[in-house]
């Protein structure tokens, strides 16, 4: 074995493709989720493109397949007891960090909904940041962040830190943070509160900023051919990332929903590059005493170059697509400077898999063939009316 990793939050869009990557390397893995985020689906009425099983399900069917075991823990990692019971007995060397509502448009909703996801989020880390003290601080804790987290400044954007020059004294100090919404906030608080970690008690800390992610598949999810082993992918308004979205709206007919002018831009990866990016970071762990900060993405796009390119490859498939401009529920910048650095997992080894055309015919393609399971009345901007 290499090594032995727990995954917070296993049952996720990221958290479950992630469990198979390691486990088919050789890893000890262990997932756990208390399926907050399919009661949320539940209770907004969502549903992913292709029908997910249960963890239990899927581990049963991941070591079938291959033989590999995946360990399955269910309660909330916000429970202290909880969690200090799972480190305790399953005695991870690192730990990734998934378990957090991750919707900003459901962070905007209403005030519960505001105070659900700062309460859950935050509740989440200090719980591992209190698990790891108590029990090891020689855990490397992987934390997935957001770009988010920076908003868009008239400056580049460098991965965490900068340096700062006043009336003669310099000094290196976290990036300034802009968060456009409660769910990003609740990721900044995360950041701030292991940065304090690191420096009070010595953790080693892993801050992955990630930008919006692409895809369907996984090298490990093609394996079964029943398609059980896809990862939540979701096609709506809370939860459906940007490119995602438009994928589903080529397929039936629905004009690519642009908010606003289109001239947002953001850092974009492959769900494959979030695994390898998450994989380079258990490799190559943080040193004890350090907040470590690698901003995960791997092309930079407007909203409007990935519609044109969504638009042009649907095209090749015989499928007529059009784009609208629908009023934009964000308080955001429409048209804004963006250079985001990303140099720190380039160094570590990261090979990005890029957006080509290819990428997207295997994506339209699967949502084609289950073209029968999107619903068009989860599409279309209406409810996520940012307050």
């Amino acid at each position: 074995m290499k090594g032995k990793v727990l995954i917070l939050g296993g049952d996720g869009y990221l958290g479950w493709p992630t469990a198979m990557n390691l486990s088919n390397l050789g890893y000890s893995v262990a997932v756990v989720d208390n399926y907050l985020k399919r009661w949320i689906f539940n209770k907004l009425g969502v549903i992913p493109l292709i029908d997910c099983p249960d963890l239990q399900e899927r581990v049963n069917i991941w070591k079938g397949l291959t033989g590999h075991e995946i360990k399955v823990y269910i309660g909330d990692i916000g429970g202290h007891d909880f969690l200090i019971n799972l480190v305790k007995e399953f005695q991870p060397d690192t730990i990734i960090h998934y378990g957090e509502i991750p919707s900003a448009p459901y962070s905007m909703l209403n005030h519960n909904t505001s105070w659900e996801t700062i309460q859950n989020n935050l509740n989440a880390t200090l719980s591992v940041m209190w698990a790891i003290k108590t029990i090891d601080t020689d855990i490397h804790l992987i934390k997935l962040g957001t770009m988010g987290e920076y908003g868009t400044p008239n400056i580049d954007i460098e991965e965490g830190f900068i340096e700062i020059e006043k009336n003669g004294r310099t000094d290196r100090l976290p990036f300034p943070k802009l968060p456009g919404s409660f769910y990003h906030l609740s990721k900044v608080q995360d950041s701030d509160m292991l940065y304090l970690g690191v420096r009070m008690w010595g953790l080693r800390v892993t801050d992955l900023n990630q930008g919006p992610v692409y895809g369907i598949h996984t090298d490990e999810s093609r394996i079964d051919k029943e398609n059980r082993l896809i990862p939540h992918f979701h096609y709506d308004e809370f939860w459906g990332t940007v490119l995602n979205r438009f994928i589903t709206q080529a397929v039936v007919g629905i004009p690519l929903t642009v908010y606003g002018k289109g001239g947002q831009k953001r850092g974009f990866l492959n769900i494959t590059d979030t695994l390898q990016c998450v994989r380079l970071a258990v490799q190559h762990p943080a040193n004890r005493g350090e907040f470590r900060v690698m901003n995960q993405f791997t092309e930079i796009f407007s909203v409007n170059e990935l519609a044109d390119k969504v638009k042009t490859v649907a095209k090749s498939l015989g499928l007529k697509v059009a784009i609208q401009n629908y009023p934009n529920p964000r308080k955001e910048a429409e048209e804004h400077h963006y250079n985001a650095k990303n140099t720190n997992l380039m160094g570590l080894g990261l090979q990005p898999n890029y957006l080509t055309d290819n990428v997207l015919i295997e994506m339209l393609e699967i949502a084609m063939r289950n073209k029968k399971n999107i619903r068009q009345d989860i599409i279309l901007p209406g409810r996520a009316k940012w307050q």
